[in-house]
């Protein structure tokens, strides 16, 4: 995004909290040792303290005890703007969002997921407590009406209340979800989408990238993406194996003619067993290669069963690869049904299975593929989303008292 506004005729600039080398491109507010042993230690200690309260579960959740008072840094001082996008791992508290009021300027920012409105989850699934002021937080050891998530809610709303801002939705979902939130429920909110670099997440011929990855022209290729476990619940691991298991037993699928890639993935060893023939890419550090894998492939499964607007998605679709996933979270706003791709039914993985055996079948793949393509370039591109951020930002400035 930060390229795209500059690109555009804006001057941004990306701060963050800690990075590991100096880069021309993003500035840091841990610039000198002593920030930098303190920014370790609030991001460790976020990170192994939230153990002794959470349960053992793969759903992440902050307790939002450390942070930094970066009001007087030189940067935010000079902008016009201050947008903000993820400020977790030991960034910003409640309390230090509440401080960047005093600057006087125009304040968006930016949901990439539920922890802004809740009293720490960062996934909400079907629990409803940020409805109202959370307490009984499912995702405790010592869950109650007084819990660490109430807790933590309360500081929220005491900070919020100091807090002027503009709320950033990237999908419809997001926006609906704040909107019913007792934190954020009375906030503007505009719904902008990320963007893609479609430059480089672009289409590929189909059988020179299936070459590249020692692959049949004429196999048709499933992919998907990171695999943590059988048992995660977030990316829905679990609904993935069913469906091919399902689609693998059906009549007219030729099991020997199909062939699943999966990329960003852990050790082999820690792997279920596929009912096809398996290629692991590991992980991928270079988007040009990405594409050229999402390229190879007939389509990409997401069977995430929350997710804001999930990178991968976009991705696939830019590279003119139809996306099968479920019904939820912001994936609608990317995957239209039987145009660029296809949406099954929540926590189905039979219907999951329908999609995938759709594709495979279809003879219209080509005009879905370049259907794909279009609708990226239509709403997700660069210089649209850009003029969507500087629209609003303009917008604000026009607002704010001089």
């Amino acid at each position: 995004m930060n390229h795209a506004l500059n690109a555009s005729g804006a001057s941004s600039r990306v701060m963050v909290f800690f990075q590991f080398e100096n880069s021309a491109q993003t500035g840091t507010f841990s610039r000198n040792i002593f920030r930098k042993a303190m920014a370790v230690f609030n991001i460790m200690a976020e990170r192994y303290l939230v153990k002794l309260f959470a349960k053992n579960s793969k759903t992440p959740f902050s307790l939002s005890w450390f942070g930094r008072n970066i009001t007087k840094h030189p940067s935010l001082k000079e902008a016009d703007i201050i947008h903000i996008h993820w400020i977790n791992h030991g960034f910003l508290r409640p309390k230090d969002l509440a401080k960047l009021d005093e600057l006087d300027k125009p304040i968006v920012w930016t949901f990439h997921d539920s922890n802004a409105f809740t009293g720490g989850c960062h996934v909400r699934y079907t629990c409803e407590h940020y409805h109202k002021s959370c307490g009984n937080c499912p995702l405790l050891k010592n869950s109650g009406e007084k819990d660490s998530s109430h807790q933590t809610w309360k500081r929220k709303s005491k900070a919020y209340a100091e807090l002027n801002c503009h709320i950033v939705a990237p999908s419809n979902w997001m926006a609906d979800s704040v909107k019913m939130s007792s934190l954020m429920g009375f906030r503007p909110v505009s719904v902008i989408p990320n963007t893609i670099e479609t430059n480089v997440f672009k289409p590929y011929v189909k059988a020179e990238a299936k070459r590249m990855l020692k692959i049949p022209a004429e196999k048709f290729v499933l992919m998907s993406g990171f695999m943590p476990s059988k048992n995660d619940k977030h990316k829905g691991t679990s609904y993935l194996i069913d469906a091919l298991n399902d689609l693998a037993s059906r009549p007219g699928i030729d099991k020997h003619n199909i062939e699943l890639v999966i990329f960003g993935n852990k050790a082999n060893a820690d792997m279920p067993e596929f009912p096809f023939k398996t290629t692991f890419l590991g992980s991928i550090h270079n988007d040009s290669h990405l594409a050229k894998c999402y390229s190879a492939a007939d389509v990409f499964i997401a069977p995430s069963l929350e997710d804001n607007l999930p990178n991968t998605v976009m991705e696939s679709l830019s590279c003119a690869t139809p996306v099968v996933a479920f019904k939820t979270g912001g994936i609608p706003d990317m995957v239209r049904h039987l145009e660029n791709g296809y949406l099954a039914e929540y926590k189905s993985a039979e219907d999951l299975a329908t999609g995938i055996e759709w594709l495979y079948h279809d003879e219209h793949a080509p005009e879905i593929q370049k259907e794909a393509r279009r609708s990226i370039l239509m709403h997700f591109s660069e210089e649209v989303v850009a003029d969507k951020h500087l629209q609003l930002y303009q917008e604000l400035l026009n607002r704010h008292p001089k």
